[in-house]
């Protein structure tokens, strides 16, 4: 959680992270946009969620879903699908939960493998998008963004974040920050953070000799 706070102050953006469902009213309403993020969900927590996406989409804000883990287990699966259904103005995750969400919500596509590359994963992103009404980012070698018809990647980025846990979870609150900012146009705003936080990657590697140091950097 500090590693996404830290990565949204630096890029400008001013982050709360908040989980009492007591306090969702109070923050949502006075924010650009709102990153759900599911790595830590717990049934206690999951009314907080629902009741932030709730209030966004009445409101108008943009929102972010990261469905990490979504294939892991039927509870997350179930508590996914049940956000999806709230019209995520994006959704970002890796190939693997993609997959599990398209399967799960447009039964169209092959089951969930352990590891999926983003450029595997496409026609699913496209399926979940256009039932979805939501951009689909999947990350990987390749960043892929659609919006259910249009297709865009993203090349930027080092071997090196796939050794740092809470990368992905970061780039979707960047992603959050910049459709916070360009709310009409969630595609490009996606596309521009996953370029942004591949080439500051890029940029970190060079003085970076690990893991630690290129979370510094």
């Amino acid at each position: 959680m500090d590693l996404m706070a830290n990565m949204l102050l630096s890029a400008g953006a001013s982050p709360a992270m908040i989980h009492s469902v007591t306090k969702i009213p109070d923050f949502t309403p006075v924010v650009q946009g709102l990153c759900v993020n599911l790595g830590t969900l717990s049934y206690e927590w999951l009314p907080s969620m629902k009741a932030g996406a709730k209030i966004a989409r009445e409101m108008a804000k943009p929102w972010v879903l990261d469905p990490v883990a979504a294939g892991a287990s039927g509870f997350r699966l179930r508590a996914c699908l049940e956000l999806v259904e709230m019209r995520p103005t994006v959704i970002r995750g890796n190939g693997s939960e993609v997959m599990a969400l398209a399967k799960a919500a447009v039964g169209s596509c092959k089951g969930a493998d352990i590891c999926v590359e983003s450029t595997d994963a496409l026609e699913a992103a496209k399926a979940l998008a256009k039932s979805s009404g939501a951009v689909v980012a999947v990350s990987g070698v390749v960043d892929i963004v659609t919006d259910g018809e249009r297709v865009v990647g993203a090349k930027n980025g080092v071997p090196m974040l796939q050794r740092i846990t809470a990368t992905g979870c970061s780039v979707t609150a960047l992603i959050t920050a910049f459709v916070a900012i360009d709310p009409q146009n969630p595609l490009e705003a996606t596309a521009s953070a996953l370029a942004v936080f591949g080439v500051a990657a890029e940029m970190g590697m060079k003085m970076a000799k690990g893991p630690a140091s290129i979370e510094e950097q």
